[in-house]
């Protein structure tokens, strides 16, 4: 699986810190609540909800650099809006890999 990483951050902030620090503060602030809010649609099966939540997840997939990622979070939203959960274990593994980063940062 891949690895979280500032690579995006750093290349769109350039040598501005302070914008930076917005962007990393915006992924440590908003992934927590957005994880919690998908994980509480899947468990109410709320399949359509769920696969909105895991495309507005799919945005700090990309910032935090993963590109493959980025296409599991792609099916597994397409397999929701079918009502399937096929790909659950695999994207909630890369959503513990993109907390336990957000939380290092």
């Amino acid at each position: 699986m891949e690895e979280p990483n500032l690579n995006y951050i750093n290349e769109l902030a350039g040598d501005d810190n302070d914008f930076r620090a917005v962007l990393i503060g915006v992924i440590k602030n908003e992934l927590p609540a957005e994880i919690n809010e998908y994980q509480d649609n899947l468990a109410a099966q709320n399949f359509n909800a769920a696969a909105d939540n895991v495309h507005k997840l799919k945005h700090k997939i990309s910032v935090m650099g993963m590109e493959q990622s980025y296409y599991l979070a792609e099916k597994f939203e397409n397999n929701l809006k079918e009502r399937s959960t096929q790909l659950q274990a695999e994207f909630g593994q890369l959503l513990m890999a993109m907390q336990g980063f957000a939380a290092s940062l």
